[in-house]
Protein backbone atom coordinates (compact mmCIF):
# COMPACT_ATOMS: atom_id res chain seq x y z
CA UNK A 1 0.00 0.00 0.00
CA UNK A 2 0.98 3.46 -0.40
CA UNK A 3 1.86 5.66 2.54
CA UNK A 4 0.54 8.74 3.39
CA UNK A 5 -0.05 11.38 6.21
CA UNK A 6 -3.26 12.13 7.54
CA UNK A 7 -3.89 16.12 8.99
CA UNK A 8 -7.21 16.43 10.70
CA UNK A 9 -8.16 20.29 11.65
CA UNK A 10 -11.29 21.50 14.25
CA UNK A 11 -11.28 25.37 14.47
CA UNK A 12 -11.89 25.35 17.95
CA UNK A 13 -11.36 24.08 21.45
CA UNK A 14 -15.49 23.35 22.56
CA UNK A 15 -15.28 21.56 18.91
CA UNK A 16 -12.17 19.27 20.03
CA UNK A 17 -13.63 18.56 23.41
CA UNK A 18 -17.37 17.21 22.10
CA UNK A 19 -15.03 14.99 18.98
CA UNK A 20 -16.71 16.98 16.94
CA UNK A 21 -15.46 16.74 13.42
CA UNK A 22 -12.68 14.58 14.69
CA UNK A 23 -14.47 11.31 14.15
CA UNK A 24 -16.24 12.38 11.00
CA UNK A 25 -13.05 13.12 9.51
CA UNK A 26 -11.26 10.04 11.04
CA UNK A 27 -13.59 8.27 9.38
CA UNK A 28 -13.51 9.96 5.89
CA UNK A 29 -10.17 9.61 5.80
CA UNK A 30 -9.98 6.22 6.57
CA UNK A 31 -12.70 5.04 4.06
CA UNK A 32 -10.50 7.19 1.49
CA UNK A 33 -7.37 5.39 2.47
CA UNK A 34 -9.20 2.54 2.19
CA UNK A 35 -10.62 2.87 -0.77
CA UNK A 36 -7.45 4.25 -2.87
CA UNK A 37 -4.90 1.68 -1.17
CA UNK A 38 -3.42 4.20 0.55
CA UNK A 39 -1.91 3.42 4.80
CA UNK A 40 -2.00 6.22 6.76
CA UNK A 41 1.20 5.83 8.46
CA UNK A 42 0.84 9.17 10.73
CA UNK A 43 -2.07 11.44 11.92
CA UNK A 44 -1.90 14.90 12.89
CA UNK A 45 -4.23 16.61 15.02
CA UNK A 46 -4.76 20.49 15.21
CA UNK A 47 -7.32 22.70 16.97
CA UNK A 48 -6.67 26.02 15.58
CA UNK A 49 -8.83 28.75 13.09
CA UNK A 50 -7.58 28.48 9.87
CA UNK A 51 -7.83 31.74 8.83
CA UNK A 52 -5.04 34.99 8.42
CA UNK A 53 -1.86 34.94 6.34
CA UNK A 54 0.14 33.37 9.44
CA UNK A 55 -1.99 30.56 9.64
CA UNK A 56 0.89 28.11 8.87
CA UNK A 57 2.85 29.72 11.77
CA UNK A 58 -0.03 28.99 14.20
CA UNK A 59 -0.63 25.79 13.42
CA UNK A 60 2.51 24.03 14.46
CA UNK A 61 0.73 20.23 13.58
CA UNK A 62 0.91 21.22 9.88
CA UNK A 63 4.09 22.00 9.76
CA UNK A 64 5.14 18.67 11.13
CA UNK A 65 2.74 16.89 8.94
CA UNK A 66 4.86 18.82 6.14
CA UNK A 67 7.64 17.35 7.85
CA UNK A 68 6.76 13.95 8.00
CA UNK A 69 5.55 13.55 4.40
CA UNK A 70 8.53 15.37 3.10
CA UNK A 71 10.51 12.42 5.21
CA UNK A 72 8.30 10.04 4.17
CA UNK A 73 7.83 10.92 0.43
CA UNK A 74 3.96 10.67 0.91
CA UNK A 75 1.18 12.75 0.19
CA UNK A 76 -1.04 14.71 3.31
CA UNK A 77 -4.55 13.43 3.03
CA UNK A 78 -7.39 15.30 4.54
CA UNK A 79 -11.17 15.01 4.13
CA UNK A 80 -11.78 18.43 3.14
CA UNK A 81 -10.17 21.49 1.07
CA UNK A 82 -11.41 23.57 4.18
CA UNK A 83 -9.51 21.26 6.93
CA UNK A 84 -6.44 22.92 5.68
CA UNK A 85 -7.66 26.51 4.85
CA UNK A 86 -10.65 28.45 3.49
CA UNK A 87 -7.85 31.18 1.90
CA UNK A 88 -6.98 30.88 -1.44
CA UNK A 89 -3.70 32.69 -0.62
CA UNK A 90 -2.92 30.40 2.08
CA UNK A 91 -3.65 27.34 -0.15
CA UNK A 92 -1.27 28.72 -2.71
CA UNK A 93 1.21 28.58 -0.25
CA UNK A 94 0.62 25.25 1.26
CA UNK A 95 1.81 24.24 -2.77
CA UNK A 96 4.89 25.62 -2.84
CA UNK A 97 6.05 23.56 -0.28
CA UNK A 98 5.89 20.86 -3.32
CA UNK A 99 4.25 18.46 -1.05
CA UNK A 100 1.38 17.04 -2.63
CA UNK A 101 -2.02 17.40 -1.24
CA UNK A 102 -5.00 15.17 -1.01
CA UNK A 103 -8.37 15.81 -0.19
CA UNK A 104 -10.45 12.69 0.40
CA UNK A 105 -13.90 14.52 -0.77
CA UNK A 106 -12.76 15.50 -4.43
CA UNK A 107 -10.80 12.33 -4.86
CA UNK A 108 -7.48 11.38 -5.71
CA UNK A 109 -7.08 12.83 -9.19
CA UNK A 110 -7.30 16.53 -8.11
CA UNK A 111 -4.46 17.78 -8.95
CA UNK A 112 -2.82 20.84 -7.50
CA UNK A 113 -4.51 23.56 -10.21
CA UNK A 114 -8.18 22.20 -9.53
CA UNK A 115 -6.99 22.47 -5.82
CA UNK A 116 -6.22 26.50 -6.67
CA UNK A 117 -9.68 26.50 -8.47
CA UNK A 118 -11.63 24.87 -5.68
CA UNK A 119 -10.33 27.13 -3.00
CA UNK A 120 -11.05 30.83 -5.40
CA UNK A 121 -14.36 29.38 -6.04
CA UNK A 122 -15.23 28.83 -2.33
CA UNK A 123 -13.30 31.96 -1.03
CA UNK A 124 -15.68 33.94 -3.90
CA UNK A 125 -18.91 32.04 -2.12
CA UNK A 126 -18.40 33.10 1.13
CA UNK A 127 -17.94 36.86 0.20
CA UNK A 128 -20.86 36.91 -1.60
CA UNK A 129 -22.72 35.06 1.19
CA UNK A 130 -21.43 37.63 3.96
CA UNK A 131 -22.14 40.43 1.17
CA UNK A 132 -25.68 39.18 1.21
CA UNK A 133 -25.78 38.47 4.75
CA UNK A 134 -25.40 42.21 5.47
CA UNK A 135 -27.63 43.56 2.65
CA UNK A 136 -30.26 41.32 3.73
CA UNK A 137 -29.71 42.68 7.62
CA UNK A 138 -29.77 46.37 6.44
CA UNK A 139 -32.80 46.10 4.25
CA UNK A 140 -34.92 45.03 7.47
CA UNK A 141 -32.77 48.16 9.57
CA UNK A 142 -34.41 50.49 6.82
CA UNK A 143 -37.90 48.90 7.11
CA UNK A 144 -37.04 49.77 11.06
CA UNK A 145 -37.52 46.09 12.01
CA UNK A 146 -35.84 44.98 15.22
CA UNK A 147 -32.99 42.64 14.39
CA UNK A 148 -33.18 40.64 17.97
CA UNK A 149 -29.58 41.17 18.56
CA UNK A 150 -28.55 39.64 14.88
CA UNK A 151 -24.89 41.90 14.56
CA UNK A 152 -21.47 41.17 13.72
CA UNK A 153 -21.41 38.46 16.87
CA UNK A 154 -25.21 36.71 15.67
CA UNK A 155 -23.48 36.42 12.42
CA UNK A 156 -20.24 35.09 13.52
CA UNK A 157 -22.54 32.28 15.46
CA UNK A 158 -24.34 31.59 12.64
CA UNK A 159 -20.89 31.05 10.48
CA UNK A 160 -19.98 29.19 13.38
CA UNK A 161 -22.58 26.98 13.13
CA UNK A 162 -22.14 26.42 9.66
CA UNK A 163 -19.05 25.65 9.87
CA UNK A 164 -19.51 22.32 12.45
CA UNK A 165 -22.51 21.49 10.18
CA UNK A 166 -19.76 21.27 7.24
CA UNK A 167 -17.29 19.07 9.57
CA UNK A 168 -20.11 16.58 9.30
CA UNK A 169 -20.99 16.51 6.03
CA UNK A 170 -18.95 13.55 5.03
CA UNK A 171 -20.69 10.84 7.13
CA UNK A 172 -24.08 12.46 6.96
CA UNK A 173 -22.95 12.01 2.89
CA UNK A 174 -22.23 8.24 4.01
CA UNK A 175 -25.73 7.64 5.94
CA UNK A 176 -27.94 9.73 3.20
CA UNK A 177 -31.14 7.44 2.54
CA UNK A 178 -31.77 6.66 5.78
CA UNK A 179 -34.62 8.41 8.18
CA UNK A 180 -33.81 11.33 10.58
CA UNK A 181 -34.39 8.97 13.38
CA UNK A 182 -32.19 6.07 11.89
CA UNK A 183 -29.24 8.63 11.27
CA UNK A 184 -29.34 10.01 14.79
CA UNK A 185 -29.47 6.10 15.96
CA UNK A 186 -26.38 5.71 13.87
CA UNK A 187 -24.45 8.85 14.76
CA UNK A 188 -25.18 8.00 18.66
CA UNK A 189 -23.44 4.40 18.06
CA UNK A 190 -20.42 6.07 16.42
CA UNK A 191 -20.41 8.27 19.51
CA UNK A 192 -20.00 11.46 17.28
CA UNK A 193 -21.42 14.10 19.24
CA UNK A 194 -23.86 17.08 17.62
CA UNK A 195 -22.67 20.51 17.49
CA UNK A 196 -23.35 21.25 20.83
CA UNK A 197 -21.66 18.50 22.16
CA UNK A 198 -24.98 16.71 23.04
CA UNK A 199 -26.86 13.29 21.74
CA UNK A 200 -28.37 13.20 18.01
CA UNK A 201 -32.27 13.65 17.77
CA UNK A 202 -34.23 13.18 14.60
CA UNK A 203 -35.06 16.81 14.27
CA UNK A 204 -30.91 17.57 15.25
CA UNK A 205 -30.31 15.68 12.12
CA UNK A 206 -32.84 17.72 10.14
CA UNK A 207 -31.68 20.95 11.52
CA UNK A 208 -28.14 19.86 10.39
CA UNK A 209 -29.32 18.40 6.98
CA UNK A 210 -30.86 21.99 6.42
CA UNK A 211 -27.95 23.95 7.09
CA UNK A 212 -26.08 21.78 4.39
CA UNK A 213 -28.87 22.53 2.27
Amino acid sequence: MKAAIAYIRVSTSKQARSGLGLEAQQAALARFAEAEGFSLIQRFEEIETGKGADALDRRPQLAAALKAARKHKAPIIVAKLDRLSRDVHFISGLMSHKTPFIVAELGADADPFMLHIYAALAEKERRYISQRTKDALAAKRAKGVKLGGLNAKGMANQQEAQERAESLRPILAELAGKSHRAIAAELNARKVATPSGGLWHAVTVKRVLGRLG
